[in-house]
């Protein structure tokens, strides 16, 4: 980082993953000139399936390197359903950068808008406003196929381990009720709920003991648990009542694709994986190959991302610039919610990627919008 210049690592990576990382980039950039006082440029890696379907690898020569060198990485989309290594798994490096840069802290936000299709009948739902933070590099993705791990692999019994360490639980419970409490000050519930299995897996009442531990340094932050499987129900039953979730790897990247599900679908499921010295950001959805190059998807997932990677980078270094950016991005989206401006396909609306994403530019522009956040 050099005088608010930020250099991003930046994959777009398969199916429509190019289209919704460049509207991004095209959102973000406006965004800069708007608030002014920060540029981000955007170094483009190669990686992902259709880069292995044509090199053999996953991630391009000195792919890894720039990543790690970089202020932030920003991904689109990884994986297609038709290339697969010979044990039948997709091709997932990102999962390898989780491992490789300690992204213990995955920030699945599941917020509801106005104007989206509401998927449960009570008019509580529309008060959905909840975190799912997913521990991202241990639990049953420990040995997850990218890292080669499998204690027993043959052709008659395969089995996977649940990992989890007290060094990075601790963090992960602290990260929790510090997103909590930062929430509390914006108008939250400042509530973290440890979701879990602990009534039968041991590494699952570990996971709790050290939230019970942790808890006490936060007694402004209210504090429950839930086992994961009420907690399934719980989410279509009240999830208005949730804040702050944190749980294991494996509980989080189904609960966060459920959560996606409440506020219409996936498209507007953003991501941050954050650790002590790297932040990537994405979208929790795929590369969806059925609509590549139609001009339907999407884009605002990417574009929440994105927003969240601008708040990252302003609590880096204190880049006041950012956060501005950030915010603006996120109001724009929400009044185009309210205005009944911003209709996606993926809820029956009439706007694909191109649509969406001249139509916030216009937001992003709109004197009204732009007094709320910069004045």
């Amino acid at each position: 980082m050099n005088n608010n210049e930020f250099q991003i690592a930046t994959v777009p990576g398969d199916g429509i993953g190019k289209d919704i990382v460049n509207s991004a980039i095209s959102i973000v950039d406006l965004s800069s000139k708007i608030t002014g006082g920060f540029k981000c440029e955007w170094h483009m890696i190669k990686a992902g399936a259709e880069y292995y379907s044509l090199t053999g690898k996953d991630v391009e020569p000195g792919g890894e390197k720039k990543v790690d060198e970089l202020d932030s990485i920003f991904l689109g989309a990884i994986g297609l359903p038709s290339v697969r290594h010979k044990d039948g798994t997709e091709i997932c490096p990102h999962l390898r950068f989780r491992e490789m840069f300690g992204l213990y802290a995955g920030v699945r936000p599941v917020k509801a808008y106005k104007n989206i299709p509401n998927r449960l009948s009570n008019e509580l739902s529309r008060n959905i406003d909840l975190i799912i933070l997913r521990e991202s590099t241990e639990g049953l993705f420990y040995t997850a196929a990218v890292h080669n791990r499998c204690p027993v692999e043959n052709d008659q019994e395969v089995q996977d381990v649940m990992k989890i360490t007290r060094a990075t639980t601790e963090k992960l419970h602290d990260f929790a009720f510090k997103l909590a409490r930062q929430r509390k000050k914006k108008g939250k519930l400042g509530k973290v709920t440890c979701v879990d299995k602990a009534n039968v897996f041991r590494s699952q009442a570990f996971f709790r003991k050290i939230f019970d531990e942790r808890k006490v340094k936060f007694k402004d932050i209210n504090a429950d648990h839930c086992y994961v499987d009420a907690m399934a129900l719980n989410l279509i039953r009240n999830p208005w009542e949730y804040d702050v979730m944190v749980m294991e790897n494996m509980f989080g990247d189904i609960l966060s694709d459920l959560g996606g599900g409440l506020i219409g679908g996936m498209g507007m499921a953003s991501c941050a994986e954050i650790g002590d010295n790297h932040g990537l950001f994405q979208p929790a959805h795929g590369s969806a190959p059925d609509i590549i190059g139609q001009d339907k998807a999407n884009p605002l997932a990417t574009i929440l991302s994105a927003s969240m990677m601008l708040e990252y980078l302003s609590d880096k270094i204190n880049c006041k610039s950012t956060l501005l950016g950030s915010r603006l991005i996120e109001t724009a989206i929400e009044i185009g919610f309210e205005r009944n401006e911003l209709r996606p396909i993926e809820f029956g609306g009439d706007m694909g990627t191109t649509a969406i994403t001249e139509t916030l530019s216009g937001l992003l522009k709109d004197n009204e919008i732009q007094k709320q956040i910069l004045t």
